[in-house]
């Protein structure tokens, strides 16, 4: 589901609020209520019958990123014939088991597994909710005639895995005035469930905020997950969720709702997937990582136009906002980037090289792989894309997902060691016009040659000396495996701190427990400058300094040396305690050289020190 944006993009954002007034609905709206036999305190009795038996997980969930579809990028886009019967008329049951049979035709094979129905699921096309006696949300039985669990046995009959969508809190309309009774909880009502002010929570505001103080709290989360863990369902979406969603403050601190949710789907016994959404809050990372199987990093990627997608709204943001949660994923947890929608050519609203260079992120990324596209139409090149399979074990294998080796300037260069002693090594160029890039093996920690493979080409390109040069097109990108045959770089570390630099303006020595000496030089902005006063090599050339750097969101320096000076972005490392690296040339002059980080009129980053090559 959609996002408001950030602030720095007020039109996207005044949109996304329209949008989801409308997907989430007014509290003043009277939902429709599933009557319920008295007798409901069993499954069966209350319309629930048992799954039928789904093979087994082959390891638990989120040990990999997950591959599948999920419905909402065509639920959400204006394109013509898609939704025919108003906003979001497109999730229908037989529109997901067509998705789900051509999935299950076409990608399969190559490890697409998740069947994923976003929200409106217990909506009419008018957007009335339905609820079952419980407070429940009830399938509509215009979009799902045969109820939620025949939709999940389809998917399953295809060996393929059910994912199903949820707002946080409790919604509005599910309320009903504090009288409704929470299923196997005697005496619990839903006025037990939230505060007695009806404080609202999540990224709408269209939910009431659940109390956990209250037993009754967590017995209406064990209902909902026992309701789909008896459909048969193998993965939920949590949305709108916070901190993140837009919003912060306690009323919209729903930690404890993700945890609540943990603990239900432990007691079901059935490995549901828990994905939690959006553009969550960093600094709540170790929450998300110890009661989810996956969050979303950022707002939606889906334009809300008529296309799917397109460039700017929102596929380019993800290189920005991607970095600092790189350490953050891994076997049991991953970043999520949202839907991968390359494979529909004119509806998916970008060229091909932004269809590769989407593709490319969302790989080295590891970011889960599940497309919003109309699988029953893929293009011969959007087919390529998603079928890769040397691109699909880049992001399904053992190896930490890749992380920016250069500054985030227009041409950028990003990668990740293998557990073999290889490289993964995208190029891309983010400008609005085609421009080279190189990757510099010194970036990678080596010298001399390599071999190089292309991995979209499925070519061996050859040895290299040094580096690799390609021309990109504009929003350009290359993916190659590169194996070294060279030597180890050796490098001369130079701390910031060091009583021969030279400070400028209100730049200053800090204190720093995660740096390399222990300390920093900060306070670099309107003017301030930190220079390295005793660079020294043995001859002239452009060497690749790896600059270590503590910064809590991105920052530009201008970086001089050799009487030059080069602007250059350093990307957010998540938070002010933590170092990144990139590298940033620089040309240099045989004995010795100053290098200096200058803020301008801007705010810099924190340095830590400068690692410069012995060799050029």
């Amino acid at each position: 589901m959609r996002s408001s944006s950030y602030p720095v993009m007020p039109a996207r954002a005044g949109r996304a609020v329209v949008v989801l007034a409308l997907a989430l609905g007014a509290a003043g709206v009277t939902p429709t209520v599933t009557p319920t036999a008295p007798a409901a305190a069993r499954p069966e009795a209350a319309g629930i019958t048992a799954a039928a038996p789904a093979p087994a997980p082959a390891s638990a969930p989120a040990a990999k990123p997950f591959m599948g579809w999920s419905s909402w990028s065509m639920q959400s886009s204006k394109y013509p014939g898609l939704n025919p019967d108003g906003d979001y008329s497109y999730l229908t049951e037989a529109n997901v088991l067509k998705q789900t049979d051509a999935l299950a035709a076409k990608l399969k094979k190559y490890g697409y597994a998740y069947i994923n129905i976003d929200a409106g699921w217990w909506r009419d096309k008018a957007w009335t909710p339905r609820f079952d006696r419980y407070a429940r949300q009830a399938a509509d039985p215009q979009r799902f005639p045969r109820g939620m669990k025949a939709v999940a046995d389809h998917i399953h009959g295809k060996g393929l895995k059910a994912g199903i969508y949820l707002p946080v809190g409790l919604e509005k309309e599910a309320y009903a005035d504090g009288r409704a009774p929470v299923w196997n909880a005697d005496g619990c009502t839903t006025a037990d469930l939230v505060y007695g002010d009806l404080r609202t929570t999540n990224g709408w505001d269209s939910a009431y905020k659940i109390d956990f103080s209250d037993p009754c709290a967590q017995k209406y989360i064990d209902s909902q997950a026992r309701m789909f863990a008896d459909w048969g369902y193998d993965f939920l979406k949590l949305d709108g969720v916070g901190p993140g969603s837009s919003k912060s403050g306690d009323n919209y601190d729903n930690v404890a709702d993700v945890a609540a949710w943990r603990k239900a789907i432990a007691a079901t016994g059935r490995p549901i997937h828990l994905e939690v959404s959006w553009s969550l809050d960093i600094g709540h990372a170790a929450d998300w990582k110890k009661y989810s199987d996956g969050w979303r990093i950022d707002t939606d990627v889906e334009c809300y136009c008529n296309t799917l997608v397109s460039w700017e709204n929102s596929v380019d943001d993800r290189f920005d906002d991607t970095p600092a949660w790189t350490r953050h994923a891994g076997p049991g947890g991953w970043n999520d980037l949202d839907s991968l929608d390359v494979g529909n050519g004119a509806m998916d609203g970008l060229t091909k090289a932004e269809r590769q260079t989407y593709a490319t992120l969302w790989a080295i990324a590891k970011s889960p792989l599940y497309t919003g596209d109309d699988l029953t139409r893929l293009d011969s090149y959007g087919l390529s894309l998603l079928t890769n399979r040397e691109v699909i074990a880049v992001n399904q294998g053992d190896a930490p997902p890749a992380h920016p080796v250069t500054a985030s300037d227009p041409q950028r260069v990003w990668a990740a060691k293998n557990p073999d002693g290889t490289y993964t090594v995208a190029l891309f160029n983010l400008a609005d016009a085609p421009a080279s890039v190189s990757a510099d093996w010194a970036t990678l920690g080596f010298t001399g040659k390599a071999a190089v493979r292309d991995l979209w080409n499925h070519e061996n390109l050859g040895t290299h000396r040094n580096r690799i040069t390609e021309a990109l097109p504009a929003h350009g990108s290359r993916l190659f495996t590169v194996t070294p045959h060279g030597g180890t770089l050796e490098r001369t570390v130079h701390e910031a701190e060091a009583q021969d630099n030279e400070l400028a303006g209100n730049a200053s020595v800090a204190d720093c427990p995660a740096c390399s000496g222990g300390r920093k030089v900060g306070n670099l902005y309107l003017g301030g400058r930190l220079t390295f006063t005793h660079v020294v090599v043995e001859r002239a050339g452009t060497y690749q300094i790896e600059v270590a750097y503590i910064s809590g969101d991105a920052r530009s320096a201008d970086v001089v040396a050799g009487g030059g000076a080069t602007r250059h972005t350093f990307p957010d490392t998540g938070d002010w305690g933590t170092v990144g690296r990139v590298h940033v040339p620089v040309t240099l002059k045989a004995g010795v050289n100053t290098v200096t980080f200058d803020s301008g009129s801007g705010y810099a980053p924190d340095i830590d020190r400068i690692d410069v090559p012995k060799t050029s």
